[in-house]
């Protein structure tokens, strides 16, 4: 049973907590962050972009997609300031925007390389 009898067992610890909640915009940004790496075309665009700066046409044959979708992807990456571009002349080069970014996806494939996940949700059982 998950059921609670009390509304707080540990008041000192539900205080700590609460008090170094971030503000609820900050966690709504921070979802948001989550959602873009969800999406596992916009991730291999993010993980291309690991090894260094990379064109649109250069990231389009690295991901399989094509030139318009990664574009749009780019769009709303760079939005989001996960990515930043460089321009020469007609071209935009794009790059991680910063560390952070970097470090959330190394964290995310070194995580995914030494578990193994169950996927209820894949596998109709959710």
């Amino acid at each position: 049973m998950d059921s609670c009898t009390t509304r707080v067992v540990d008041a000192e610890r539900v205080t700590a907590v609460s008090e170094r909640m971030p503000p609820a915009e900050d966690l709504a940004d921070t979802a948001d962050v989550f959602g873009l790496l969800s999406d596992p075309n916009r991730l291999r665009l993010l993980v291309a972009l690991l090894d260094g700066e990379l064109c649109v046409c250069d990231l389009a044959a690295v991901t399989g997609q094509s030139e318009s979708a990664v574009s749009h992807a780019l769009r709303l990456l760079r939005a989001h300031r996960i990515v930043a571009a460089r321009r020469s002349g007609r071209m935009a080069f794009y790059r991680l925007e910063d560390p952070h970014v970097r470090m959330l996806l190394d964290l995310a494939l070194a995580h995914t390389e030494h578990t193994e996940a169950l996927h209820p949700e894949r596998d109709g059982n959710a």
